[in-house]
């Protein structure tokens, strides 16, 4: 089922539960026109990342979301832990279990993530977590993302 943005107010719970489902489930699905469609259908009109705070702002859903899918989705596993998700009006916080799979590895990297979805249907995004060493063999991808950065 799709739901529409209720401008005025920001997506309510119910929108955004299913949101939540979908951001993890169709990223783990390798499913991108669909996991793209899942943050049009709450986020339509402007998309505004620190990834992580700390770093450049990423402006627009093709710079702090399109590309990082294509660059991080085929290493990434997501699990979000029930316990571990809160919905707050229209904002949604929860940490993110980011299993990496790397040069025949499993790599585990939590982030701590937060989302606020405004009235005129924007988003703003602010992850917390620790840059991997440039060196280590996580730290190779992220330099593609975050060059100079870990």
């Amino acid at each position: 089922k799709v739901f529409a943005p209720i401008y005025g107010s920001g997506p309510g719970r119910e929108q955004l539960e299913t949101w939540g489902h979908g951001y993890v489930a169709l990223w783990n699905a390798g499913d991108k026109p669909a996991w793209v469609q899942n943050w049009k259908d709450v986020a339509p009109n402007g998309f505004r990342m620190f990834d992580p705070v700390g770093t450049p702002e990423k402006r627009g859903f093709e710079e702090a979301a399109s590309k990082a899918y294509d660059l991080f989705q085929p290493a990434i596993h997501y699990v979000v832990p029930e316990a571990t998700k809160f919905i707050c009006g229209s904002e949604v916080a929860w940490v993110m279990e980011n299993h990496f799979r790397v040069d025949g590895q499993t790599i585990l990297l939590r982030s701590i993530e937060n989302f606020r979805f405004d009235p005129d249907g924007s988003v703003s995004i602010r992850t917390f977590y620790d840059v991997p060493k440039p060196d280590s063999p996580l730290g190779r991808l992220f330099q593609v993302d975050l060059p100079g950065l870990g």
